[in-house]
């Protein structure tokens, strides 16, 4: 099975290693973000009771590195109904491969995008923007957008090949990622002194809240338990899930 993850694995990323510039689309729009937003946080932060502690850039650079992971990882199902149409998924199910290792070839080499975009991105907040965080906290972040990036992807995988339609995927897509987004304080952080009550529970169920919170707590260097326990747990609980309904699936469907 590892010699399997290992083939498709490589396979998946050579064509990202020949055209680089798929890794700088992607990193277009947190870039944009990153220069375009973050200097507003500055002064939401400065002036607004409530936001919390650690700096705009603390607060807003692993929130974005969450979006990343977010965005990139959710539509990497395009990919598989693309290899269904050419028949390649087909191909590579009557090999002896292991059906794990048609997920996670395509999982892992996601993950990788998303590390290797995360990075870049750290890189252009340090050097534009003067940010400073615990280099434990960076590798926090890091694990944290790498764990995402397998739970995004293996549902986005799964979901992809239980609809087979692109227009019904997008829709899918389009209905869930907003409220994710704009639940989990992404952009601007939902907290009592920012926003009104019923939107801070709402943004409390919200798992992807979590997720940031533990980012957020990591790059201004609070290990707490309390501030990193439910988040990381969380995100292992989910992709843990992820991993076995994608594999499952990859199981069960007729190509």
């Amino acid at each position: 099975m590892w010699r399997d993850i290992g083939l498709l694995y490589r396979m998946e990323l050579l064509p990202s290693l020949r055209t680089p510039a798929w890794i700088a689309i992607g990193l277009t729009q947190p870039a944009l973000y990153l220069l375009l937003f973050g200097p507003l946080t500055e002064r939401i932060a400065a002036t607004i009771p409530g936001y919390p502690p650690g700096g705009a850039w603390v607060v807003f650079t692993p929130a974005l590195i969450v979006q990343l992971a977010l965005f990139s990882s959710s539509f990497t199902g395009f990919g598989l109904l693309a290899d269904l149409e050419g028949g390649v998924l087909e191909r590579l199910r009557t090999t002896p491969a292991s059906r794990i290792a048609l997920l996670l070839g395509k999982v892992l080499t996601n993950a990788t995008h998303t590390l290797v975009q995360a990075v870049l991105i750290i890189l252009l907040a340090v050097l534009v923007f003067d940010l400073r965080a615990p280099f434990a906290g960076v590798l926090l972040v890091l694990a944290v957008a790498a764990l995402l990036a397998v739970t995004l992807s293996s549902v986005s995988q799964a979901l992809a090949l239980r609809l087979r339609d692109e227009d019904a995927f997008l829709g899918l897509l389009n209905t869930v990622l907003l409220p994710l987004l704009l639940l989990s304080g992404i952009l601007i952080p939902i907290t009592s002194g920012l926003a009104p009550d019923w939107l801070v529970t709402a943004s409390s169920v919200n798992p992807l809240t979590h997720v940031v919170d533990t980012g957020r707590a990591g790059f201004r260097g609070d290990f707490a338990l309390a501030e990193t326990a439910t988040g990381g747990l969380l995100l292992l609980g989910l992709a843990a899930a992820a991993l076995w309904w994608g594999t499952r699936t990859f199981h069960r469907e007729n190509v």
